[in-house]
């Protein structure tokens, strides 16, 4: 019998049943005739540049990388040369946008601006802090919180104090603005209001009337704009924080069960600094959710090709899971650039190694449960049908599996051979598994030294008649 692979099944102590999605897996939406999709390594992180500090961002401006790390604003060549343009200063991650003739950067509350030569800060008492801010119509509109903010017409560094704007259907602070379809969102926490431009002698910007949406975002930096719509994490009042996508007036939820509940596992501090990020590859359009230790990732497109919610997690480490190091993904020079926000390395995304600045990191996922209506059944033997022989010269890995009776504690692990480099014919199975009473799920892990692709899981299983 064929067992689904795209997600699992375990519990907790709660106890209560709990969804286990990929890690460090990415599920592709694709027939070849064995099955309707299959798991691949995650893209390995090649060093690229060893960088001058922590990443909070990039960008690509015209045909050139961009980044900021540490204090610095960074330019990052096709050979990996960085060159410091200048200093930005202190603070948490960035927001980049670009006129016809800047290319602007938020960092701590402040705005700069570069022209290709000179780096300058916006000084104009009148503009505030800077949390967040876009370019639109001419203007760079900032939001302190409070406010939304126009700098002047052809004058990038002047703001007009009778020019202020407001986001008013409800008293709740502004966390960022964003645009789309050249229309400016303000993102509060407990609403987002949209702004179109309308001229005049004030702020030029007029509120539309019904497309109001009654949510808003936990932070800063926790929306953006994704399949043409507004994605964030955040909810109404009195609600805790959920995924998800809204577009004229209207919003949907994209989170499942289990994100909302991994969701609630962190502090609303830790919420309050996520960092939402997109990046479109192939038939992938990924929403990257980046928390302290993990990365929660949403696939639009695989979910409408296999009409279910793909989720997935990225993370580094072997033992406990640590900060996913790539953030800032930036396609530019025909590859995409990422930058890690601890170190500050400076990665080229690869499919040809799944390793992490060639560090190993573990890759799990499991199975749903089996189950013969309370009968129990033999195990005979397991198959993960896979593509082999990926891995480096000399290596020799395995890959895992274990079992659990009720989802919580598991047995031994039983492990067999991944293949060794050009053996594409090696089959990853495991023989005599077994008998289980009343049901029993499966795991399967391994490391990425044995870069292989899971095309589906096969069983024969014996069904017992007592």
């Amino acid at each position: 019998m064929q067992i689904p692979i795209l997600n699992g099944i375990f519990t907790d102590t709660n106890p209560d049943f709990r969804t286990a999605y990929p890690h460090n897996l990415v599920p592709v939406p694709k027939q070849q005739g064995i099955s309707a999709g299959y798991l691949r390594p995650a893209d390995g992180l090649v060093e690229f540049s060893a960088g001058v500090g922590a990443d909070r961002g990039g960008i690509d401006w015209l045909g050139t990388c961009y980044r900021v790390q540490g204090t610095k604003l960074i330019k990052v060549l096709a050979d990996g040369t960085v060159t410091i343009v200048g200093d930005v200063g202190s603070g948490g991650p960035v927001t980049f946008d670009y006129s016809f003739d800047y290319l602007a950067v938020a960092s701590g509350g402040r705005l700069y601006l570069y022209d290709g030569a000179t780096l300058t800060q916006n000084t104009d008492p009148d503009l505030g802090t800077v949390l967040s801010f876009v370019w639109i119509d001419g203007y760079f509109l900032t939001t302190d919180g409070e406010f939304l903010v126009v700098t002047e017409l052809g004058n990038p560094f002047a703001v007009n104090p009778l020019k202020y704007g407001s986001s008013e259907i409800d008293p709740d602070p502004i966390n960022s603005v964003l645009e789309l379809r050249n229309e400016v969102y303000a993102v509060n926490t407990n609403s987002i209001e949209v702004f179109d431009n309308v001229g005049g002698t004030g702020f030029p910007f007029q509120r539309i009337e019904g497309a109001q949406i009654q949510k808003g975002s936990v932070g800063t930096h926790a929306a953006a704009v994704y399949d043409k719509k507004i994605a964030f994490v955040g909810g109404e009042r009195n609600e805790p924080p959920a995924v998800y996508v809204a577009i004229n007036g209207q919003d949907e939820k994209i989170s499942t069960r289990e994100i909302d509940i991994i969701l609630q596992s962190y502090t609303s501090s830790q919420i309050a600094g996520i960092v939402l990020e997109v990046r479109k590859d192939k038939t992938h359009n990924w929403l990257y959710l980046r928390l302290p230790n993990q990365t929660l990732v949403y696939d639009v497109e695989a979910s409408k090709a296999l009409q279910q919610s793909v989720w997935f997690t990225l993370s580094g480490g072997i033992l406990e899971k640590t900060a996913y190091p790539a953030c800032g993904f930036v396609w530019c020079y025909d590859k995409w650039i990422a930058g890690d926000p601890n170190t500050g390395k400076i990665s080229e995304m690869s499919l040809n190694v799944s390793t992490q600045f060639d560090a190993e990191v573990k890759w799990e996922f499991n199975v749903g449960i089996l189950y013969n209506e309370g009968r129990g059944a033999i195990i005979h033997d397991l198959e993960l049908v896979c593509l082999t022989g990926a891995v480096a010269l000399g290596a020799d890995p395995v890959v895992t599996t274990e079992y659990s009776i009720d989802g919580l504690t598991w047995s031994q692990p039983m492990t067999t051979p991944a293949g060794k480099q050009g053996d594409r014919a090696n089959r990853v199975s495991w023989r005599k598994q077994g008998m289980m009473r009343n049901w029993r799920t499966q795991r399967f892990s391994g490391t990425t030294d044995s870069h292989i692709t899971v095309v589906r899981l096969e069983a024969r299983i014996e069904g017992l008649a007592f």
